[in-house]
């Protein structure tokens, strides 16, 4: 997940940063579109890269995949899923977790006892070639996409864990996660539910830095495009700084790091620093 920055509207920053548009015409401030990678549990932020307004947060979640390593289980909602994104991660070594649309089209290759299913994920390239040849190769109740075994032979692994959400008075809401984990007894689908849930830990992360550390509104302060990244990198080494301490705090004391206050945190650190810096960073 991202977020967006304000930074001053200097001649440097608007050529590197641009303003948004639309109905209401461009945006007061030039803007900074940040991407990271977080730890569920801790909601460290443990590496981010950042770009323009313009650039998208698949183009910058790229510029992550260094960050990854095998053992990791890699959470994503749907605006990220992509077949070639899916097989960089895949070449990485990590495990991944993403939500994708319920529309997507997964045959059913295989139903587990946990109630997900084998299925395989195809390249939007050649997802219609490879349906029309399963179609022709179709056999007695095959079903509606034609010979699984077609399309297995060309896609790539995947399980599938499907749920519904009740939202109350509203209708329910249906989600679709595919996993590279395609064990059912390693990871079964109830946990793997479950886990996915935790991906809004990294939006409350987000909410500490934006809402919180920086507060609401505010424009950053740096005047130029180099600057306005060493205060981000600023921020985000401040954040990671007081999320350690609170690590820390909560395995001393044998508790959960989400029963910690982070505005707690982050006052109770604000008091014990003397002479903080009131100067540009120009």
């Amino acid at each position: 997940m991202g977020v967006i920055l304000d930074v001053p509207d200097t001649p440097e920053n608007n050529a590197e940063f641009q303003h948004s548009s639309g109905a209401r015409g461009d945006s007061a401030f030039p803007l900074v579109r940040l991407v990271g990678l977080a730890e569920c549990g801790t909601h460290a932020i443990v590496a981010a890269t950042m770009g323009s307004w313009s650039t998208g947060e698949r183009t910058l979640v790229r510029r992550l995949l260094p960050a990854l390593e095998p053992g990791m289980l890699v959470l994503a909602d749907r605006r990220f899923y992509s077949y070639k994104l899916w097989c960089e991660v895949l070449e990485v070594g990590a495990d991944l977790l993403f939500r994708v649309t319920s529309n997507m089209i997964l045959p059913v290759l295989e139903v587990l006892p946990d109630g997900s299913y084998r299925s395989v994920l195809l390249d939007s390239d050649i997802q219609s070639q490879v349906r029309r040849r399963a179609k022709r190769r179709a056999r007695p109740g095959d079903g509606p996409l034609g010979n699984p075994e077609v399309v297995e032979a060309v896609g790539t692994p995947c399980r599938v864990v499907e749920y519904h959400v009740d939202n109350g008075d509203g209708p329910s809401e249906t989600f679709r996660l595919v996993t590279t984990i395609l064990d059912h007894e390693d990871a079964p689908a109830v946990e793997l539910a479950a886990l996915y849930s935790e991906r809004w830990e990294f939006e409350v992360a987000l909410d500490e830095i934006e809402i919180h550390q920086l507060g609401q509104g505010r424009v950053l302060r740096s005047k130029s495009p180099e600057m306005v990244r060493q205060e981000i990198w600023g921020i985000l080494l401040a954040h990671y700084a007081i999320r350690h301490l609170m690590h820390e705090a909560a395995d001393t004391a044998d508790l959960d790091t989400d029963r910690l206050s982070f505005i707690r945190s982050l006052r109770l650190v604000r008091r014990q620093i003397t002479g903080q810096a009131h100067f540009s960073p120009s």
